[in-house]
């Protein structure tokens, strides 16, 4: 907790303190209160005590040492791309991905004193870069933060008129600071895709449509990945997302982040999987969840 600003401090023990009550009802995110990550703990479940958590990592522990029943977990923007290692941490947290959230983001600039000069401004990577054309527009320097809310929290403690935060308008009011400006978004489509994440669950049932998500490592032979991925096109089976990256310094061996339309059970599915194991070094599936968004539409 220590590492949060001070004026953040108390309202995350108050947090903290009420998940500890209810560990049932918590549901973990990274960030200080006020945070994109915050405000989708809200929306996509109401009832939930959120749980703080400074790093993707205390939000993962959190729901491993059984303090949280899930954590909310962002792994891509619209504008920015993927949220950088959550490639790495989603496949060595041991948790499931149980659901998904969509999160339009909105961001203003925070500031101490209404009217004043802005010549910095604070921000996660993922915000600043969400905002970069508004930034260079306005000669404004990006200052990097590990969080958006977190940002406001720490202006606040520093009283420099002369540098802001890039934060959502819930930060602002969480910690008593004016709005100097709204809609810094480079496009008004900017969303934000999260991902729940629990210690486990049984089969997924119910009337769909469902995604699944799933990582593996192609052979380093030619045309590893065409063979790969041969049988999701002759199965019919709608692949929504693949990403490539690469784990250690061999530079071999490339892994695979993908997302496929349909739930394993499904004759297709099940096909393009066992196919996939054939062509690829090992394939695990991370989760199988009902699908939040259709994806295609705005």
């Amino acid at each position: 907790m220590e590492s949060y600003p001070a004026p953040a401090r108390p309202i995350v023990a108050e947090m903290v303190a009420a998940a500890a009550r209810e560990p049932a009802r918590a549901v973990a995110f990274q960030g200080a209160p006020g945070a994109n990550s915050h405000i989708a703990v809200s929306q996509a479940f109401p009832a939930a005590l959120p749980l703080p958590c400074f790093s993707f990592e205390d939000a993962i522990d959190a729901v491993r040492d059984g303090r949280a029943d899930c954590a909310i977990i962002p792994i891509e923007n619209s504008l920015h791309g993927r949220v950088a290692d959550m490639h790495f941490l989603l496949p060595e947290s041991g948790l499931v991905i149980t659901g998904e959230h969509f999160l339009a983001i909105r961001y203003c600039l925070i500031g101490v004193t209404a009217g004043a000069e802005v010549k910095e401004a604070m921000s996660h990577p993922q915000a600043l870069g969400q905002c970069r054309h508004w930034l260079r527009a306005r000669g404004i320097k990006p200052i990097p933060y590990p969080d958006t809310a977190g940002a406001a929290a720490l202006i606040a403690e520093m009283g420099d008129p002369a540098v802001a935060a890039i934060a959502p308008p819930l930060a602002a009011e969480i910690y008593g600071l004016p709005v100097l400006a709204e809609g810094l978004e480079d496009a008004a489509h900017n969303m934000t895709r999260f991902v729940v994440l629990a210690r486990g669950n049984g089969p997924v049932a119910g009337p769909g449509p469902f995604m699944t998500t799933l990582i593996f490592e192609v052979k380093n032979i030619p045309a590893a990945l065409y063979k790969a991925l041969g049988g999701f096109a002759t199965n019919g089976v709608n692949m929504t997302k693949l990403e490539s990256y690469q784990r250690g310094a061999s530079f071999a061996a490339t892994e695979f982040y993908a997302d496929i339309e349909g739930h394993p059970d499904d004759p297709a599915v099940n096909r393009s999987l066992e196919e996939l194991k054939f062509h690829t070094k090992w394939t695990r599936v991370l989760g199988t969840y009902p699908e939040a968004r259709k994806r295609g539409e705005d």
